[in-house]
């Protein structure tokens, strides 16, 4: 299993939300490069990087920052929040990154996505699924939808996309543990996926039974910026 560090960004800075909301925010760090570089260094080889900015405006506010962590790291970079169109799709590729994670356009989007699918090729995108109560919710959590998760999955599967991560927006930022149960029902009906769990995880144990689920990557913020997990515990899944 992979483990991903995220790194959120307002402002050019490293900061955490609580359940996606702007006003409980955090700044962690003024300085992403210096964050992303001690993740590098504890042997990871993955970021997830989410400009907020982005998110709020509706279109890619952070590449500066995109293309720095893209030029002084290794790291494969997983940009998303504000790809709203192709040319916010060019401009993430462009400035470094290695795959452009998707959600909200992908559910009220859906030939739009398609097209840059067919452009770009399914590998370079992560297919973001937000849940509540096992329903898709788009436009930064604010808007519940009726559509069913293993509906959304199974839809984008037949169409080629092979990693999906997946929040479950209750759990994002709380450290209250990982939506287990959630997980274990996906990975039930979709056994072949590169499957990314993301949100509520507090500590080393909970890696550990994501892990055990099958889990092949999971998505890490708030524990690691509130100490809950040292990040060179996790060196051992670097080395992978």
């Amino acid at each position: 299993m992979e483990i991903i560090p995220a790194i959120d960004i307002i402002d050019g800075k490293c900061v955490r939300l609580t359940q996606g909301d702007f006003a409980r925010k955090k700044v962690y760090n003024e300085k992403p490069l210096e964050v992303a570089m001690q993740f590098e260094d504890a042997g990871l080889k993955r970021l997830h990087l989410v400009d907020l900015d982005g998110e709020k405006a509706g279109k890619v506010k952070n590449c500066k920052v995109l293309a720095t962590l893209a030029r002084k790291t290794n790291l494969l970079i997983v940009f998303g929040g504000g790809i709203k169109s192709l040319a916010d799709v060019q401009i993430v590729f462009d400035s470094g990154a290695g795959m452009a994670a998707v959600g909200s356009v992908a559910v009220k989007e859906e030939e739009k996505f398609l097209n840059w699918i067919s452009i770009y090729g399914a590998s370079k995108f992560l297919l973001g699924a937000d849940v509540k109560d096992e329903k898709i919710t788009v436009s930064g959590w604010q808007e519940q939808t009726e559509l069913w998760v293993y509906d959304f999955i199974e839809d984008y599967v037949n169409r080629g996309i092979t990693q999906i991560f997946c929040t479950d927006v209750g759990k994002d930022g709380l450290l209250e543990g990982p939506s287990v149960e959630l997980y274990r029902n996906i990975l039930s009906k979709f056994q072949h996926i590169h499957f990314i769990a993301s949100g509520g995880v507090r500590s080393m144990d909970d890696i550990f039974i994501l892990e055990g689920l099958g889990c092949k990557g999971v998505i890490i913020g708030k524990a690691i910026y509130e100490g809950r997990i040292d990040v060179q515990d996790l060196r051992k899944y670097g080395l992978q």
